[in-house]
């Protein structure tokens, strides 16, 4: 604020007018026989100077803005208060002039206290009896309102607005500080802004918006006189009520003969401006995620607000951080890609409707930056109206027989991302990373040979005669869809054809609690009860034979966020929803940059992201395919993709993740009211609607090429396997075993020109991983060996008997 020059002699003629009158105005309410006596005035004037000598003014509430990452495309509003401050040059004159003809004539000329008009009133209300007329001025009023902002106790609020003679001093000598402190510009800025209009609207701009839809500087001269009109008495003066609009009318036919009156305009003009029908549009501001401008978009707001209140950086507490948000005029950049949530929630769309009790749920995340750009799902973000409800009963039958109603088509539950009794949903085996890249950091390379047999009989424990028990045993015996095996395979084809039986093993090796710590690191939150029980017990997470094999819960986000790591080499960024905080000074929060950090071993990375190519059809110069359960994916996208998906037991949920370098998509598709639901998913909706999505996304964007692995992360350290061709069985063991070879022999012979019984050669030939295991083919005396190796077909992603058992405990109810 910056003073303006006064005449001191008029300045403390103001002050001792003012204080006389003050004193004259106590005086006569409490002893009206001596109202004009020298000791009334002098005790006004007293306690007139008792009063602090400066106002301390606060902020008021300012709306937050909260936009899309383009930054143009407004997502939501959110307020306590709705209000946003606009400089005066931003104000038509015409509503310059009209608030101060409706409130305040004399306000460009007094010294921020009317003293005729004080004398003038306090006759008039003396003659009458009771207050007839008031003596504030526009500063005065500014004063009051400026009080009631700056109160720190609901008492105070009151004291600033209460009919007494002790406010009116208190406005008139902080009236006159603001008047020596602050231009006439500058009182009349601040009064628009902070003035209440009704229906929500507090300073000119929300007024300009609920009522006419324009901005303040638009403003025509009945419009301007409408809304200077409601400032005395926002409820009465209301234009959109049937009592308060013939009033509202009168009172802007006042308005306008006023600003004729000081010479804002000519009698021709307000005679054109009261022949104008008045008409309002009566369209309040969006306030919450509820009020997005597209509903499907709440979600992602939701998941904004809620990562907002979890900041301590806004506040100790969570109201103090609500209070912030809607408060404190912010200018928020989100993280939201509207091209990006658009394709998904066409893609969710063709497919399901809102009305469907089972979700189809996309989650797309940018690695390296953890920058979340999209959330969608076939849900309409809103409470269910109890009074005309529009939710179906749940398909949940306990809560069905009670007559509870389930979460669609409405629900504000954050089903994408988390939260309250939000869990997640088994991913089956698109777990199988987790174990792939525990091992990886252990040493273990992609070549890595497993005899993939089915049944498979683990070393975990479990309840001796649980269904995922190897008969007569207690222990964990997954298998193969169709209880097959596959012979001899290595990660990429492993991974490629979602082989069971091949990744309990590989977790053995890894060890259960490495591969849960791995998942960890890559942002599993492990939400529900009973996964926390495991996932917090090194002990028990190492019987947790089941984990590899997708049991445990997540959500759509969190996998997302957790193969984006990996397509980062290994760089793990905090999934954020923000990109941009600018408060209302102009400054930049810090709180909105990327929070990563290296977690997976850059080569490890590297190698999972290698075999993770198999599943989805693409490879690298490096990668060793063999088979893949989501081909198609890569000819839909055309683009350089990795992923992998996943089933659980009986079909209960359909994943699949697939993703670029520059975004990584996460689908699933499940009843979010009762995960043992009776339908058995297909992967037809789900799988198309991830890499359609990827595909529409990355439309016009460049192909970025994934980094191969090298070194002996890619085949390990390789050993001659020696030449046992045509010699008998036990020689042949015998002489790989003592190669440092696990040896198995395959149990269909084949044709070779060796004798009958003997060994043809075996399988892989030449040379393999130090410690791997070989194969001998048994020859059946018949001719030449065919080329190629035994193997092949399609292990699922089912994961076969009793994939949801946890250790030493019987199998859920699925």
């Amino acid at each position: 604020m910056r003073k303006r020059d006064h005449n001191i002699f008029a300045n403390a003629a103001s002050l001792l007018i003012c204080g006389l009158l003050a004193g004259v105005v106590v005086a006569a309410a409490a002893f009206p026989a001596v109202a004009m006596s020298g000791l009334a005035a002098k005790a006004g004037a007293e306690t007139f100077d008792r009063l602090p000598s400066e106002l301390t003014v606060k902020r008021s509430p300012q709306m937050t803005y909260v936009y899309a990452s383009d930054g143009k495309t407004l997502i939501a509003t959110m307020y306590d208060e709705n209000r946003r401050d606009v400089p005066l040059k931003d104000v038509s004159p015409l509503m310059q002039e009209a608030i101060i003809a409706a409130e305040d004539h004399t306000f460009r000329t007094h010294n921020g206290v009317d003293a005729k008009g004080i004398a003038r009133a306090f006759i008039a209300n003396n003659q009458a009896g009771t207050t007839t007329q008031g003596a504030s001025t526009l500063t005065m009023q500014l004063v009051r309102m400026l009080i009631a902002y700056s109160a720190t106790h609901p008492q105070d609020v009151v004291a600033a607005t209460e009919d007494t003679n002790a406010r009116k001093m208190r406005e008139m000598k902080y009236a006159l500080q603001l008047d020596k402190e602050m231009t006439k510009d500058e009182i009349l800025e601040r009064y628009l802004n902070i003035a209440p209009f009704g229906r929500g609207a507090y300073g000119v701009f929300a007024a300009s918006q609920v009522y006419f839809g324009k901005h303040p500087r638009d403003l025509k001269i009945e419009e301007a006189a409408l809304l200077a009109g409601m400032v005395k008495a926002p409820s009465a003066f209301d234009p959109t009520t049937p009592a308060g609009k013939p009033q509202a009318e009168v009172r802007r036919s006042y308005v306008i003969d006023n600003m004729v009156e000081i010479g804002a305009i000519t009698a021709e003009q307000a005679a054109e401006a009261k022949k104008v029908p008045l008409k309002v549009k009566d369209k309040r501001t969006p306030n919450g995620c509820v009020a997005t401008a597209k509903n499907h978009w709440g979600f992602f707001c939701d998941y904004f607000y809620r990562w907002w209140m979890e900041q301590e950086t806004f506040g100790a507490t969570s109201y103090d951080r609500e209070r912030r948000l809607k408060s404190g005029g912010y200018r928020i950049v989100t993280t939201m890609d509207v091209k990006t949530q658009q394709v998904a929630q066409a893609n969710i769309d063709k497919h399901l409707k809102a009305t469907n009790k089972n979700a189809l749920m996309l989650a797309a995340v940018e690695p390296g930056s953890g920058r979340v750009r999209g959330l969608a799902v076939n849900r309409v973000f809103k409470l269910d109206d109890p009074a005309k409800p529009a939710n179906r009963i749940s398909s949940n039958p306990a809560k069905a027989a009670k007559g509870i109603r389930g979460t669609y088509p409405n629900t504000t539950n954050p089903l994408l991302t988390g939260g309250g009794d939000i869990h997640g949903y088994q991913f089956g085996s698109t777990f199988k990373m987790f174990t792939m890249v525990a091992a990886l950091e252990r040493g273990y390379p992609l070549d890595y040979p497993i005899n993939t047999v089915s049944p498979y009989q683990s070393k975990y424990i479990i309840q001796a005669g649980s269904p995922a028990a190897c008969k007569g045993t207690n222990k964990y015996c997954p298998e193969n869809a169709g209880r097959k095996g596959y012979g001899v395979m290595n990660m990429w084809s492993a991974f490629g054809q979602s082989i069971n039986t091949y990744f309990v093993p590989l977790q053995e090796r890894a060890g259960a609690a490495n591969v849960v710590d791995a998942a960890k690191k890559m942002g599993i939150q492990f939400r529900a009860s009973e996964d926390a029980k495991f996932a917090n017990n090194k002990v028990a997470a190492d019987q947790w034979g089941a984990f590899t094999l997708g049991v445990s819960s997540a959500t759509p986000l969190e996998m997302a966020n957790a193969y984006a790591t990996l397509a980062a080499d290994g760089k793990y960024c905090e999934p954020i929803p923000v990109q941009e905080i600018v408060d209302q000074d102009g400054n930049k929060l810090d709180i909105a940059n990327p929070r990563c950090e290296q977690r997976i071993k850059t080569e490890a990375a590297r190698a999972a992201v290698d075999a993770a190519r198999c599943p989805v059809g693409d490879r690298s110069s490096t990668t060793k395919c063999r088979g893949a359960t989501a081909g198609r994916a890569h000819d839909i996208v055309d683009k350089p993709i990795m992923g992998k998906s996943g089933t659980t037991d009986g079909a209960k949920t359909a994943s699949l993740i697939v993703g670029t370098k520059q975004l990584m998509v996460a689908g699933i598709i499940a009843d979010p009211d009762w995960a043992q639901t009776t339908t058995s998913f297909t992967h037809n909706e789900v799988n198309d609607a991830v890499w359609s999505t990827v595909r529409d996304a990355m439309k016009g964007k460049p192909s970025q090429q994934f980094t191969p692995p090298t070194g002996k992360i890619v085949l390990g350290d390789q050993r001659s396997i020696p030449d046992v061709k045509c010699r008998t069985i036990d020689e042949a063991r015998s002489r790989l075993r003592g190669a440092g070879f696990e040896v198995t022999v395959d149990s269909v012979p084949v044709n070779s020109t060796c004798p009958a019984g003997t060994a043809a050669g075996t399988s892989p030939s030449g040379r393999t991983i130090k410690g791997g295991i070989v194969g001998i083919q048994v020859s059946n005396g018949r001719g030449a060996t065919p080329p190629g190796n035994p193997g092949g077909g399609d292990g699922g992603d089912t994961p076969g008997r009793g994939p949801g058992n946890r250790p030493g405990l019987p199998p859920p109810p699925d």
